[in-house]
């Protein structure tokens, strides 16, 4: 048995897949060529997980014996026509074992920005022949899926950035903080607000300052973990929720951010330098019943940042909230 290769962007993969927040959602019934088992399968990480499950009773499998983590790797359909007769398959658990797959056609799922996240496949306990105008039907069928996925995406995408918007950080964020709460892990809410960005606009154009967020947001994409949450609220503001990372590192992580952002602009040899004011806020479920609560607090710790402009960093602590509101329209530096 072969096992399937990592993506190149395995990272970006896994970034679009989870911004979609439908992993572990309940799944879909769709029914297929009169093949016993359809699938619409996810490939998470570690696991392969089943959107739609026809023929199975199972909700995901390892992913090192999945099929759909070959097919993911493929342009087009991966089509095999008998698994014994597969030097990558023959011997799989699958195969030798339960569900007993001789015969798997497996169409690639992608997202708006290209990466494939998981497949629309159909297998069958029999070998079998798949013609052209199968081939046709069953790409058809996945271009249907993919469409749906689209269409959530766009609903919680940022538009000109391509990363997560308000709305769909919000959702996601809830989940993640969730899972901080049950396994007691760290978390700390960044809020990210440019400086100079009206000075760009103004002087430069509103095309200039959308240059700006795309390239904000294309560092915070190359500098954040996949298990970071990351995304733009609106206008300047950026925000991004670090899970599962000691408190005292975040200062180090916000410093090479910072460090990585400058050398970005700097190579694009602009007339203007751009930086950034932020407040950092601790998670304390004791505390913090909504990320709503937590984005109110750390947006005053943002603000007093920005004020200061001495270079030190202002952190919401316990017991100490920011209860200023200031002028931020006189505060845009």
């Amino acid at each position: 048995m072969k096992s399937p290769a990592i993506p190149f962007d395995e990272q970006e993969r896994l970034s679009q897949l989870r911004s979609l927040a439908i992993l572990d959602t309940s799944p879909e019934e769709r029914r297929l060529f009169g093949v016993p088992i359809a699938l619409v399968s996810l490939v998470d990480e570690n696991r392969q997980w089943f959107k739609s499950c026809l023929g199975l009773d199972v909700s995901e499998t390892d992913r090192r014996i999945s099929f759909c983590g070959h097919a993911i790797l493929n342009q087009g359909t991966l089509l095999i026509e008998d698994t014994l007769k597969d030097e990558r398959f023959a011997d799989n658990p699958l195969v030798i074992g339960a569900p007993h797959i001789r015969f798997y056609a497996g169409q690639p799922l992608h997202t708006l920005s290209g990466q494939a996240i998981g497949t629309l496949c159909i297998i069958d306990r029999e070998p079998r022949s798949f013609g052209k105008e199968d081939l046709s039907m069953l790409t058809d069928l996945a271009g249907m899926v993919e469409r749906e996925f689209m269409a959530v995406q766009l609903a919680i995408s940022d538009e000109l950035t391509r990363i997560s918007n308000r709305r769909g950080f919000m959702a996601l964020s809830k989940y993640s903080l969730e899972i901080c709460r049950r396994q007691h892990f760290p978390a700390t809410l960044v809020f990210f607000d440019l400086d100079n960005f009206k000075h760009v606009n103004d002087t430069y154009g509103h095309a200039e300052g959308d240059r700006v967020l795309k390239e904000f947001a294309e560092q915070m994409r190359e500098s954040f973990r996949t298990s970071d949450l990351f995304a733009r609220l609106g206008g300047d503001e950026f925000v991004a929720l670090l899970t599962n990372v000691d408190n005292k590192a975040i200062d180090g992580l916000i410093a090479r951010f910072d460090t990585a952002l400058q050398a970005r602009f700097a190579a694009l040899t602009l007339p203007y330098s751009i930086g950034f004011s932020y407040g950092l806020l601790a998670y304390e479920p004791h505390k913090h019943s909504s990320i709503e609560d937590m984005l109110h607090e750390v947006d005053g710790a943002m603000y007093a940042n920005k004020r200061s402009k001495r270079g030190a960093q202002q952190v919401a602590l316990p017991g100490r909230p920011w209860k200023t509101e200031p002028n931020r329209e006189a505060m845009d530096i």
